[in-house]
């Protein structure tokens, strides 16, 4: 009688590990979709401001999502943005040193042409100018300053939620974004004298 009725055990802990299986993919599946509606802007907005050139911004943006769908599992929830965004830190750096982008004196004259020819439909040409130069300003920046700076900068994003997206303490944050706007502010000095020199000649 026992031996009987053993395959029909074995039958039935299969099919509950199959429908446990399923139920946690339809999980991940809806999980994946809320993070990609709740913060792709953010995060393309992110690679575009850590240095990734425009025309591989959406592909660095999949990248990122891809890797995020790899590792469901292990992001905590509430922590999605944070994991995100750290995950963007490295796929930029990555991106940005294959492309090796040779913008030597990216405050010169030259400026023009390394940059994006092709901008957004309604974007103007003082806009782009703009663009152009808070791209060239940011350039300036090391990593662990320009990712504090962008965040609370151009994301307005208060400090103590850097420090928990970037897992530093504030105190960091303050030092890093103290110097991140000592280096902005010259650069953006030179850039000023360099324009104001090239409108006077």
């Amino acid at each position: 009688m026992m031996e009987a009725s053993q395959p029909s055990l074995i039958a039935s802990s299969d099919i509950e590990r199959r429908r446990a299986s399923a139920v946690e993919q339809s999980s991940d599946a809806r999980r994946q979709a809320q993070m990609a509606t709740e913060h792709y802007q953010f995060i393309w907005r992110s690679l575009r401001r850590l240095g990734v050139v425009p025309q591989a911004v959406d592909d660095a943006a999949q990248q990122v999502f891809t890797l995020a769908s790899e590792k469901i599992a292990r992001i905590v929830p509430g922590c999605e943005r944070s994991f995100l965004f750290q995950t963007s830190i490295r796929v930029a750096m990555s991106i940005r040193r294959t492309h090796a982008q040779k913008r030597e004196d990216m405050l010169g004259e030259e400026l023009e042409e390394l940059v994006d020819p092709s901008p957004l439909p309604d974007a103007t040409v003082e806009e782009r100018r703009r663009r152009m130069h808070l791209d060239a300003l940011l350039d300036e920046l090391p990593m662990e300053l320009r990712t504090v700076f962008v965040l609370f900068e151009i994301e307005g994003m208060p400090s103590p939620e850097i420090a928990a997206m970037l897992e530093i303490p504030v105190g960091t944050v303050a030092s890093r974004l103290r110097r991140a706007r000592e280096t902005f502010r010259g650069s953006a000095a030179r850039l000023r004298k360099r324009l104001d020199r090239k409108v006077k000649s």
